[in-house]
């Protein structure tokens, strides 16, 4: 018995580490499929042994915590969970307990893989969103919910009270652009689309939930005040009636075989969903028989939820080839033995970072568990330890850039390992296109195409060379004439010019964006002081953190931006500012701060004419703010301005202060 008891403890502590992991931290471990298993190992270890039961087993609970940061709602109807079926032996089993009590038949849905969500509306106005969290206590995401756009707001026929639980989930598409957005910016991504639905929705500033686009489904009618529902199908046409999504993806069943049928379906049909289903969900279709049946403290009696086998394939890790983004980031890709997997041959695998491959411990002859997250993207799971030789390779992070050669960084507090060379050849176009923008060199007409065919035909390797070219090379490209040539010639040559802040901007230097270069040349007058200054001095300039000093420094050592940058003052770049703010300047002393969209000018023109004038620029909102200039869709800060009382001005009214002040 001293053995039953020492690995039911075990499976408590394990499944509790991997819920915290997975409800609190967004950053599971191990597979839906993996941790059920553990679950049904100690439930039926309970069934076994009830008198080991302890009330703080992770099988006594319904779901997971609230978050730190979010305030708490209490759900006036515990949100439950459901039973799990695996196979048609299962759903047979739930139907003969039902039969024994009622008789009715079952509605079947699609089990959305995302975050749980009750809604409440009064007086047809959506008034309150909170997760599952325990069943018992939410976390309270009202306003990050409003942000999502498939949600009314309002009600098409005002209901006194209207209380609703759905899903809120990721679409596929949404999800691989996020990750690869991520990826691009050395930060974690996201392992499906369920963990990166829930970090959206529990941000602490809905702008971040706002930019990604969530999608929901509500499912069930929790409670109702002026309507009569009797069953499922009556409460979805209600429910959509009222201009709420449902997941249109629904059957009215006769049987459990019928059930059945709808499961094995969509099983197969899953991967061209738009969205990530784990599973499909049975209940009884009237309302007054799931009455009679009740529930258990955990669990409805009278639904249950028919889970879906991972697409899991064992393979082989043949190699592991280093790519390098556009940002510098180095990340390592695992070569396979091809394999069939959900419809596609893969061969290749993303590994994102090399702390991941560290924490799996994936090596270099491994035979390893893959499958696609989302549905898209191969992801190697697990090593499969007891299948190893003594011959599998260790992963190393790189020490040089694979394109380039220059030395790989990994910079503190960051996941990635990077390229620190702007003109290295993996990353080259991106740079030249940023550096020509309007907000850096302004080099009219240097757009992306054309940077492709000059990059393509071998005329520019170097962000230098592009002070190399003559009208005629420019002129032989593809649609380019020799007007059009002479006009591209005249902006490069006018480019020389630009002050030193837009020069340190055009370089694309991590962490500096155009008013921190403006703030550091406000200091530092000449580029060649910027090579030797070290991260101390760079952080006794205000403004300028630990991260910003880092990156400058790292940049200003790496030997190929030290060639890039003699080559420019070969070229007869300027390398000084010959801008200067006056603080006695007309708007000498005043703070601004600017919200939405310029018609007129972009925000970054906007603020140099402020600091042309003597003015500064700031990025919140605050008592000692003078101004605050809106333009189209201003954000919350034109909000916060309203509140203090901060005088808010129009575009025009802008425009005319700059010219009253000689702009």
């Amino acid at each position: 018995m001293s053995d039953i008891n020492a690995r039911m403890e075990e499976l408590r502590k394990v499944i509790r580490q991997h819920e915290y992991r997975y409800y609190v931290l967004d950053e599971p471990l191990i597979s839906d499929q993996e941790f059920d298993k553990l679950m049904r190992e100690l439930v039926r270890l309970e069934e076994l042994y009830p008198e080991l039961v302890t009330p703080d087993s992770p099988s006594q609970r319904v779901g997971g915590e609230a978050r730190a940061g979010l305030s708490t709602v209490v759900h006036r109807t515990p949100l439950l969970s459901l039973d799990n079926a695996f196979s048609l032996t299962d759903l047979q089993a739930f139907d003969r307990r039902i039969r024994k009590a009622v008789e009715s038949s079952y509605m079947a849905e699609l089990k959305i893989d995302g975050v749980s969500i009750a809604l409440v509306y009064a007086d047809g106005m959506l008034v309150s969103a909170a997760t599952r969290g325990d069943g018992l206590l939410g976390e309270d995401v009202t306003p990050n919910v409003r942000t999502i756009k498939t949600i009314p707001l309002q009600l098409r026929t005002p209901v006194a009270r209207l209380e609703v639980r759905g899903e809120i989930f990721m679409p596929k598409s949404e999800f691989v652009r996020l990750n690869r957005e991520r990826e691009e910016k050395g930060e974690r991504v996201f392992a499906n689309p369920r963990n990166a639905a829930a970090g959206s929705l529990r941000q602490l500033n809905p702008r971040i939930t706002a930019s990604r686009a969530l999608a929901a489904y509500i499912y069930d009618i929790i409670h109702i005040e002026g309507e009569n529902i009797d069953t499922q199908e009556q409460a979805l046409a209600f429910l959509q009636a009222q201009g709420i999504p449902i997941n249109p993806a629904y059957r009215l069943c006769s049987s459990i075989e019928e059930v059945f049928e709808y499961c094995r379906q969509y099983e197969e049909e899953r991967h061209n969903l738009p969205y990530e289903i784990d599973g499909a969900v049975v209940k009884l279709n009237q309302y007054g028989p799931r009455q009679e049946l009740g529930q258990t403290a955990k669990s409805p009696r009278w639904a249950i939820a028919y889970k879906f086998l991972a697409e899991e394939k064992e393979t082989i890790v043949r190699g592991c080839e280093l790519n390098v983004g556009r940002t510098g980031i180095i990340a390592p890709t695992a070569l396979l033995e091809p394999v069939s997997l959900a419809g596609t041959t893969v061969s290749r695998a993303s590994l994102h970072n090399f702390d991941l491959v560290r924490d799996k411990d994936i090596r270099i002859g491994d035979t390893v568990v893959v499958h696609k997250a989302g549905d898209i993207i191969p992801e190697v799971l697990r090593p499969v330890v007891e299948k190893r030789t003594g011959g599998e390779l260790v992963i190393a992070p790189p020490v040089h850039c694979p394109s380039c050669g220059s030395r790989a960084i990994r910079p503190e507090g960051e996941v990635a390992w990077r390229c620190e060379n702007l003109n290295c050849p993996a990353r080259l176009i991106e740079s030249l296109v940023f550096f020509a923008s309007r907000d850096a060199m302004d080099i009219d007409g240097m757009g992306p195409a054309l940077m492709e065919q000059l990059v393509a035909r071998g005329l520019v390797a170097n962000i230098a060379d592009l002070y190399d070219l003559d009208q005629d090379t420019i002129a032989s490209l593809e649609r380019m004439g020799p007007k059009s040539a002479a006009n591209r010639i005249k902006a490069i040559e006018n480019s020389k010019n630009q002050p030193l802040h837009r020069l340190l901007t055009a370089l694309g230097i991590r962490h500096i964006g155009h008013k921190t270069a403006r703030t550091l040349t406000g200091v530092i007058k000449d580029m060649e002081s910027f090579q030797t200054i070290t991260a101390d001095e760079l952080a006794q300039i205000p403004e300028i953190g630990p991260k910003m000093a880092e990156s400058l420094v790292s940049f200003f050592r790496e030997p190929h931006n030290l060639a890039m940058l003699e080559r420019l003052a070969a070229a007869g770049l300027n390398l000084e500012e010959t801008e200067t703010t006056e603080s006695g300047g007309p708007l000498g002393g005043q703070t601004f701060v600017l919200t939405g969209t310029l018609e007129s000018m972009s925000r970054s023109e906007a603020g140099e004419k402020i600091m042309a004038l003597g003015g500064k620029t700031g990025s919140s909102v605050s008592k000692s703010t003078n101004y605050v200039v809106v333009g189209l869709e201003p954000g919350s800060k034109y909000d916060k301005a309203r509140q203090l009382g901060v005088k808010i001005l129009s575009e025009n009214e802008f425009l005319a202060l700059l010219y009253e002040s000689g702009a």
